[in-house]
């Protein structure tokens, strides 16, 4: 196999990769050791910052909601695991790591493994040339014969479409809750991130307010991706009972404008109300997808990309695959690690059958360790045989109580 040259902005050359693999997060690493125990050579992992990076900025007390746990040997992984053949329960001696933690694990799975990660990296835009890609990146061009496209989504805050979001504060910018000045705090959201930093805020003794335009804790589904995680639910039934702060919840919230007004903020809705709070609303709005850059590249339909059922391919640019947490088949999301995991193989066997290479035997441990699902099916058939049990919900009131009139007494919703 003849290896081509490209040259760069600096004015030297380097031999085109055969696999460039952008974000050193858990989606790329799994991705590029699945192809480096294929006999991949020609290879490289960009990463704008550093492995595990997007995991490091995470607010101090935010865990991992999945559980770690060391069951390998029995064929059943630790369900934060990037390998068959690694456990951060086993790393870290924790059930739930932080990001921080979770970051050393990646980066010691990378050195490990000697990984080619090249660091401080980042890529600005992957150019199709028919045959191959052109990745321009900020220290020049690489060309490669395979993309995957692995970027994280914490770097991208979404902002939910409030207008005057910049008189908030996302919780992807919190670096610690302990650093937040004053004793009433407003969150808008009430899905993970929101519950999380309710209850982070509760124990802290801080009085907090949680507008949101549904009830994800009423929520009861098969699917974990569209319900609060059960660690979620326990860690909120515990700051209700026992934080020294309050939580309460108002349901309904369709807020649309944040202003600031003599030192004090304004959260309005759309239908014309308006609710004062002391300190600065925290969004809790989510992130946007981190396709966004090269989704120009992908087939779309009703909103969404798509992606080959054979290989998370791109079906208008071959050679594109994607890995990671926007990972969607059969109206099933992938947003787990878990999940998107279960693809590694896939992708890893695609690949290394166009560059002729043998994969069976390399590819056996993440067959076997759950890395390389292949029926699709399990994505839509859910069905569990005994129904959810039920749980005490929080008391929720109506969130138009909170607009310019007395507060009455929660009622249960």
């Amino acid at each position: 196999m003849t290896a081509r040259s490209v040259s760069v902005e600096n004015g030297e050359s380097e031999a085109s990769l055969d696999v460039a693999v952008i974000g050193a997060g858990p989606a790329g690493l799994g991705c590029a050791l699945a192809l480096q125990a294929c006999g991949v050579q020609r290879m490289a992992i960009f990463d704008r910052c550093e492995v595990g990076a997007s995991f490091a900025r995470w607010p101090r007390q935010m865990r991992l909601i999945t559980p770690s746990f060391h069951s390998n040997p029995f064929r059943q992984p630790d369900l934060n695991a990037i390998t068959p053949k690694t456990s951060p329960a086993d790393f870290l001696h924790g059930e739930h790591p932080t990001g921080r933690e979770y970051a050393l694990y990646l980066k010691a799975v990378a050195t490990h493994y000697a990984l080619p990660v090249r660091d401080g990296t980042g890529v600005k835009e992957i150019m199709s040339t028919g045959a191959e890609f052109d990745v321009i990146t900020e220290k020049g061009v690489v060309r490669a014969r395979n993309v995957i496209w692995a970027a994280g989504e914490f770097s991208r805050p979404d902002h939910g479409g409030i207008k005057g979001a910049h008189h908030c504060r996302h919780n992807g910018e919190v670096v610690d809750w302990k650093l937040l000045q004053g004793a009433e705090h407003t969150i808008i959201g009430g899905y993970e991130s929101g519950i999380d930093a309710a209850v982070n805020l509760a124990w802290l003794g801080r009085d907090v307010k949680v507008l949101s335009r549904g009830e994800p804790w009423h929520v009861s589904s098969p699917d974990p991706s569209v319900a609060l995680s059960p660690y979620t639910i326990d860690r909120l039934k515990a700051a209700l009972l026992e934080a020294p702060g309050s939580i309460h919840f108002y349901k309904n919230a369709d807020i649309s404008e944040v202003t600031r007004q003599r030192g004090r903020w304004r959260v309005h809705d759309r239908a014309g109300g308006v609710y004062e709070s002391e300190t600065a609303p925290i969004l809790c709005t989510g992130f946007h997808g981190a396709l966004q850059p090269v989704r120009h590249l992908f087939h779309e339909a009703e909103g969404r990309l798509i992606f080959s059922e054979e290989a998370d391919e791109s079906t208008l640019t071959p050679g594109l695959f994607y890995s990671g947490p926007s990972l969607v088949h059969r109206g099933s999301s992938f947003c787990f690690i878990y999940k998107f995991r279960s693809r590694f193989g896939v992708v890893a066997r695609a690949i290394a059958q166009r560059l002729g290479l043998p994969w069976e035997t390399a590819l056996r441990p993440w067959q076997e360790h759950g890395f390389m699902l292949e029926d699709l099916s399990c994505c839509v058939d859910c069905q569990c045989a005994v129904g959810a049990a039920g749980r005490e919900a929080p008391e929720v009131a109506e969130y138009e109580t909170l607009n310019g009139r007395e507060v009455p007494a929660h009622v249960q919703a």
